[in-house]
């Protein structure tokens, strides 16, 4: 991917520390100096301007992303209608299988969590509010894919790929638009172990008058999330659940 020119450098380093923060076990000046490749210096003028702003705090020398960044991306979630319809929905998914409900949207070619619920069965796995997955990865990506362009698909799968999360993964374009295809048809994704091994997914879009605003999924272990279950029962309470959202949007 091409360098932008006018990006501004003192931006791009901020973000770089910041992030640091985030991989850091323990986010001290130093290991974060050479985590982005800068001067001590030069890390506690960002740090310090940062603390100084609410979005780092400082603990026994270490330091942390602050909570002003939780406000920013609560007050964004919430005027969301996505997520102020979707919410609900998953809630109900949640508790009525049992497993994990999901809530997604795209931003820049990539899927953006924008929420969870956990049923009393559900098992952990790597997803979290804000979380992003390459979208060919995965049901609640293929959703959205499959209310795209054809050129969209593509300049999406330009930017950033199609790389294998397993063995299952699609990671290639002809056999993408062919699932895509399928997927459009019946209004349901399915991913078998296609990001995590063991894990199936079963997604439907999210559409209001034409557009897509993101797709809802259960996702379970592949031994339960198993035959009649992963065909046909969790696809039409997952497409219920995307109706109501996209009606309630609407109206």
């Amino acid at each position: 991917m091409q360098t932008n020119p006018n990006r501004v450098g003192a931006v791009q380093t901020t973000i770089e520390v910041i992030r640091a923060l985030l991989d850091l076990e323990e986010a001290t000046i130093a290991s974060v100096a050479e985590e982005v490749g800068l001067s001590t210096s030069a890390v506690h003028n960002h740090l310090a301007t940062l603390e100084e702003a609410g979005f780092v705090t400082r603990e026994d020398g270490s330091f942390l992303p602050g909570y002003a960044f939780l406000e920013i991306g609560g007050r964004l979630r919430s005027d969301l209608d996505l997520y102020k319809y979707g919410r609900p929905e998953i809630d109900r998914l949640a508790k009525e299988t049992g497993e994990s409900a999901n809530l997604m949207a795209m931003e820049n070619g990539q899927g953006v969590v924008l929420y969870l619920a956990k049923g009393d069965d559900a098992i952990q796995f790597d997803a979290y509010t804000g979380r992003r997955f390459n979208l060919h990865t995965n049901a609640l990506g293929k959703a959205i894919l499959s209310e795209l362009s054809r050129e969209r698909v593509e300049t999406i799968v330009e930017r950033h790929g199609l790389a294998a999360e397993t063995e299952n993964t699609i990671t290639d374009e002809a056999t993408l638009f062919e699932e895509l295809e399928q997927v459009r048809e019946r209004g349901i994704a399915f991913d078998d172990e296609e990001r995590l091994e063991g894990l199936r997914c079963v997604a439907s879009p999210v559409t209001v008058n034409g557009e897509v605003l993101g797709s809802i999924s259960v996702s379970g272990p592949a031994s339960r999330l198993n035959r009649d279950r992963f065909r046909e029962e969790l696809p039409e309470q997952v497409s219920r659940a995307a109706e109501l959202v996209s009606i309630n949007i609407q109206y």
